[in-house]
Formats: structure tokens, sequence, C-alpha cells
């Protein structure tokens, strides 16, 4: 695996207690390959949680916020514009993070979402809006930081973090435990989900104990939107299984059925 290769002076990371190692995972937010990225991670943490934390890198490729800037100075004393802009979902996730990690989550895999669907432009400034009413943020709060410097820094940090990690392949993880002085493992690019696992064990050098999953109506409560991929991925199942598992609780309707020209999107109700 000529992708994977050790970090001789990792970043030092921010650590729980309980929780030895730390996942920095780069993204590119509106490229495909990050949604099945996000179906590995989610797998991870309903498996893994208890072994690590995690946070999401941004890696869009931009070479200058300045011109936005000045656009969006209107945004912070809230008044109304339809800027449009391929900077604004990135400056939108930091502002959701401003809020709290699964804020920020929540707002990314949204907007993951309205990207699937390909129903509205989410480099629009009124459709990241809209996203962050349906995830439930607190819209003065967030209008105030979309437009202020602090998450066009955050942003910008990211970029910062992904040139001092020489991460060059999106997406990418960089392993780190917690022992700052250790080396820390970058894995660029996909592989399957035994690898991540594997890297896990070798990490914690002890043999892992998996967490049960959770039912599928709990897995809805969870993250809302999933896809029938995501399904058979995270469950085992064929794509006919998770299918039919997922028509049995539309007939009940617990959730219901989204259909694209590129996935069939399954929403809790």
């Amino acid at each position: 695996m000529n992708n994977i290769q050790m970090l001789q002076e990792p970043t030092p990371m921010i650590t729980t207690a309980n929780k030895p190692i730390e996942l920095y995972i780069f993204v590119d937010p509106l490229c495909p390959e990050a949604f099945s990225m996000q179906a590995i991670i989610r797998k991870l943490q309903l498996e893994y949680n208890h072994y690590f934390s995690w946070r999401f890198v941004l890696s869009t490729e931009l070479s200058s916020l300045n011109c936005l800037s000045k656009r969006m100075k209107g945004c912070e004393s809230g008044i109304e514009l339809d800027i449009n802009h391929p900077v604004l979902p990135s400056i939108a996730i930091k502002a959701a993070e401003l809020q709290g990690k699964r804020a920020g989550a929540r707002y990314l895999s949204k907007l993951q979402e309205y990207v699937v669907l390909n129903y509205q432009d989410v480099n629009s400034y009124a459709t990241l809006l809209k996203i962050a009413e349906e995830v439930q943020l607190d819209m003065n709060e967030f209008v105030v930081d979309f437009g202020s410097k602090e998450a066009a820094r955050a942003f910008q940090c990211d970029l910062y973090m992904k040139r001092e990690m020489e991460v060059d392949e999106v997406p990418s993880i960089v392993f780190f435990n917690e022992c700052i002085e250790d080396e820390g493992l970058k894995v660029s690019g996909s592989y399957s989900y035994e690898v991540y696992e594997h890297i896990l064990q070798e990490m914690m050098n002890e043999q892992l104990i998996r967490q049960p999953l959770p039912s599928i109506e709990e897995l809805f409560s969870r993250f809302h939107t999933l896809s029938t991929n995501d399904i058979a991925f995270i469950y085992s199942l064929t794509e006919q299984a998770a299918e039919r598992e997922l028509k049995k609780r539309m007939l009940q309707q617990k959730i219901e059925r989204i259909q694209t020209d590129y996935a069939t999107l399954w929403r809790n109700k």
C-alpha cells in the first residue's frame, strides 16, 4: 500500500482521556469520493467510536479568499445578498462548526445530500442559509459567523493543515495516537473498511472490541438521510437485501424514498 506512510513530525493533536486515537479526515465536501468516505467513517463511528475522536479537514483547492471577503461584508451586517461563489460551501461548514462539531457534521451531511439531489446550487448563499435552517442551527449566529473573519480563518487553517501534513490526495485520513512524540500514519485515498480496522488495531496494539450496530430505525434517528448503498455497506448486506429492508420501513411510513439519477436516498420522516 504505497499510499500509506508515516509522518515524521505530526501536528500536536487534541485528545480526550478515553479516546487515544485522533483521526484527521481530509475531504473536499463537494467531491463524490467524500460520499463514499462518509459511509466508512459512519461505520467506524458506530463500531469503534470508543477508540477515536475525529475532525473533518476541508481540502477544497482555492486560490484566494480576498475577493470573497469584500462581498461577504454585507452578510455579516445582515443584508440579504444572493452571492454565488465556489468557496461558500466551505465557509458555511466552518460557520456551522462554530456552533459545535456535531452541528458542523450535520451541516456537512445535509450539504452533501443537496449535492447528490442536484436540485439547488450549493454555491449560492441563499441555498446555504436554507441548509442551516434545515439542520436547525441558530440562524442569527450562523449569518453573523458566515460573514465573519473567524469562519474564513478556520477554513484557511484547514488548508494550512493540508499543506503541513503534505496531503496531496483527497479523501485521506491521518491517524495519531495519544503520544505526540510518535509518528502519525497518513492513508492517502480510499481503501476497504478492513484496512481502517486493521490500522486502528495496530495503533491500539490490542484486539478491538466492536460495538453492536444499532437498528435501522436508530441509524436513521442519528443520520437522518442514507442511501441504499450506505445501508448495504454498514450492515454488510447485498444491495437487494438492503432495498427490501428499506421498503418495509417505507410501507410502515417510518422513512421516505428520494430517487435521483445517481442514487436512491432514504430520509427519516
